[in-house]
């Protein structure tokens, strides 16, 4: 029995399987996605997306679907879906499926009749190139089936539309066919492990519609070009390998990489091994870097939340040397102090006061994994030190340390911190001079670099900064606690202080060096865990502010005033825990455990594996955002490590 378990006799709901999705990268910028039924809900769902250098860089869909056909005795029975216009489902292939599994890799079983077909999808490992196995489990007569390729050509962001500039020509290559529909884009390679028969048979499929892009208020109509098809006879028994590959691919060989790749996958059978599984699909390695891709299927690379990400998604699992080769590629980009908000593309600017602090969290992860302060100042001392010299003298965007020891700014043309989402130009958390959250990282930063400094012999160092952080420490008590709240502002400034609850404040009473006494975290933990701690992380905002959104819904524009103003982010979870059991000790392991209990029934509901970028604040916290997040796969699996601590 595998771990993964979905409710067979639901698969042929699509209430049900168009909720569910799967995917897959290949750990260097491409991806596959659909739905467990395989309708396409996304304009970014599709079975081979890839980088386009040529282009722009960006991701692009190359084939969206492929569409099956089982032919016995004259009989068709196509096995593909799309959605067309007034929720008309052509065809139904759905209605056929009796199985889904996701162990290994995806792998969808249809029962027509007799005949019981089985499909398994993988990408090929650093290679632009899907590959999908079709085994025939059963049939009673001669089978032949038909395969028909929906093509894009087209950006992740777009739609594509029938037009008269498409190049509708293709090139007979072993075993299949090749296409390349404008200009800029690699030749699209579809071929088979058998010889088959394609039969042209041009057309535009049109008005083929995404529901997800419609609910976010996005466009979402498109016309996909359908070329012909293939046709091939298959036996009882026999597999068939289909490969989508911008190159031209030896078929022989197709059944062996199929087979190969396939064993390289972690199988999905436990919960921390979903994690593990999910989190190496945001690993992406080149011959000049190694980043992590913040989620899927939009986003690149943010620096903040690879920062973040970067103990759950390596260390937790052992991989100290992807952990060095990411922060190492991070810091080909530090300037000024500070590092691009965007990894390799600092012309986005580098617009954050709490990301190179964020630097020193991450670093602290692998000096208590190497226990060796010597070499870990003698690899990161000298960017620490530009980070720590740059917020004490003052930097770009405003950036500065007050005379109390405190960091801040006054740049009010974007916002700084991880609540940076804007509407109609202006920030919807406004948040003052100094966030809580940023002053308890430097506060942190600063100790940390005198503790390695102090072990590594670095006595200028030390006597240069030892003194700030008693400093920091009375003025961040003094200017952010109120006995009479019992907990801490959010942010300050010289004349206000705002003491709405949010989640910012957990952060601050996580750190290894926290500027609060015991009494002080517990009252924090108290208060988070009364109003912002949910089954799936920590709301953003209390339902106690009238500002309070229990739903991420509607427009692109009212959605982004309210992923900040109460949604669920997961990411902060390990905040809460960690600070939860340095309080509580092993007596606060059942409500930990809880909390990662409650997040394992996310496995098979939304992105099969994998956990989503945020949720709703109000109850059944339903998931939004990006399907697959990597500071959120992190987070949770850097609770297994917080409890193994503790049981230890």
């Amino acid at each position: 029995m595998s771990y993964l378990k979905f409710d067979k006799s639901k698969l042929v709901n699509l209430e049900y399987s168009l909720t569910r999705e799967v995917l897959r990268s290949n750990r260097a910028g491409s991806y596959i996605s659909t739905t467990i039924s395989g309708c396409n809900t996304r304009k970014y769902h599709g079975l081979l997306i890839c980088p386009v250098p040529g282009l722009d860089g960006d991701k692009h869909l190359l084939l969206s679907s492929l569409d099956e056909t089982v032919i016995q005795h004259g009989a068709e029975f196509n096995l593909g879906i799309h959605k067309y216009e007034g929720d008309h489902y052509e065809p139904k292939g759905h209605k056929y499926i009796r199985d889904f599994d996701a162990e290994f890799v995806p792998k969808t079983t249809w029962r027509v009749g007799g005949v019981v077909l089985t499909k398994e999808r993988l990408l090929v490992e650093n290679e632009e190139q899907a590959l999908i196995r079709y085994t025939l489990e059963e049939a009673n007569s001669p089978t032949t089936l038909r395969f028909r390729p929906f093509l894009a050509f087209r950006s992740i962001h777009q739609l594509s539309k029938a037009n008269m500039y498409a190049d509708t020509k293709y090139t007979e290559v072993p075993n299949g066919i090749k296409m390349k529909m404008y200009e800029g884009y690699p030749f699209l390679n579809m071929q088979f492990s058998k010889e088959c028969e394609f039969v042209p048979a041009p057309n535009w499929y049109n008005n083929i519609e995404y529901y997800k892009e419609k609910e976010r208020g996005f466009d979402y109509q498109e016309d996909l070009y359908v070329p012909g098809y293939f046709e091939i006879p298959i036996r009882k028994g026999e597999s068939i390998i289909f490969s989508a590959s911008t190159g031209e691919v030896k078929t022989a060989s197709l059944k062996a990489k199929f087979t190969k790749e396939t064993n390289k996958r972690v199988p999905r059978n436990t919960f921390l091994n979903c994690l593990k599984n999910s989190g190496q699909q945001f690993i992406v390695r080149t011959d000049k870097y190694t980043d992590i891709i913040a989620g899927f299927p939009w986003y690149t690379g943010i620096t903040r939340q690879t920062f973040i990400a970067l103990p759950g998604l390596t260390l937790a699992h052992g991989e100290r040397d992807t952990f060095e080769e990411v922060i190492d590629s991070q810091l080909a980009g530090l300037r000024n102090g500070l590092f691009p908000k965007y990894f390799g593309r600092p012309e986005k600017g580098y617009g954050a006061i709490d990301i190179s602090l964020w630097f020193f969290w991450a670093i602290q992860h692998l000096y208590v994994e190497k226990k060796c302060a010597m070499s870990v100042w003698s690899k990161y001392g000298a960017p620490m030190k530009q980070i720590l010299n740059a917020y004490r003298d003052g930097t770009d965007y405003g950036i500065h340390m007050y005379e109390n020891g405190l960091v801040g700014s006054e740049y009010k043309d974007e916002p700084l911190t991880w609540m940076n989402s804007m509407v109609d130009g202006r920030p919807v958390v406004n948040r003052l001079c100094m966030p809580v959250e940023v002053n308890a990282l430097w506060y942190n930063a600063v100790c940390f670099a005198v503790e390695l400094a102090q072990v590594a012999g670095d006595e200028k160092f030390v006597k240069k900064w030892e003194k700030l952080s008693a400093k920091i420490a009375k003025s961040f008590v003094d200017e952010f606690w109120d006995d009479s709240v019992n907990c801490l502002a959010d942010s300050v400034s010289a004349t206000t202080k705002d003491w709405t609850v949010r989640p910012n404040m957990v952060i601050a009473a996580s750190m290894d060096y926290s500027p609060l006494d015991r009494e002080k975290q517990k009252a924090v933990l108290s208060a988070a865990k009364k109003q912002l701690l949910t089954p799936r992380g920590l709301r953003s905002l209390t339902p106690e502010s009238p500002f309070y959104e229990g739903q991420v819904e509607g427009s692109v524009m009212q959605r982004e005033r309210m992923i900040q103003q109460g949604a669920v982010w997961p990411w902060l979870i390990q905040f809460f825990a960690e600070a939860y059991l340095r309080i509580h000790k092993r007596g606060g392991l059942s409500v930990v455990k809880r909390i990662l209990a409650d997040f394992e029934s996310d496995m098979t509901e939304h992105c099969v594996g994998s956990i989503a970028e945020m949720y709703d604040g109000n109850p059944p916290h339903n998931a939004r955002g990006a399907i697959s997040q990597a500071w959120s796969v992190a987070a949770v699996a850097r609770l297994f490590q917080i409890i193994n601590e503790y049981e230890d």
